[in-house]
């Protein structure tokens, strides 16, 4: 699947979502994937369903087109922290 395309899909599945998706290191087919996932839907939440809901947000994709996702999920405060 296009990064591109998976951007696009978290990005209208979660409320004021920023993605930057790309291929993962080291990986050369099109189904292992990186993302990087900024929104404030994830504030309070653990990080297990920060992920929760980037997976739902990519609905049926994540067993048909994406086999593996390494995911980094910060709040808008979290992401600007770390800069």
């Amino acid at each position: 699947m296009n990064p591109d395309d998976v951007e696009r899909l978290i990005e209208a599945g979660l409320e004021d979502a920023d993605a930057t998706v790309s291929r993962a290191r080291g990986k050369h087919d099109d189904d292992h994937l990186a993302a990087t996932v900024v929104s404030p839907a994830f504030e309070g939440l653990p990080l297990v369903q920060q992920h929760q809901l980037v997976y739902d947000a990519l609905d049926e994709h994540m067993t048909t087109d994406i086999h593996a996702l390494e995911l980094s999920t910060y709040t808008p405060e979290e992401y600007d922290e770390r800069s």
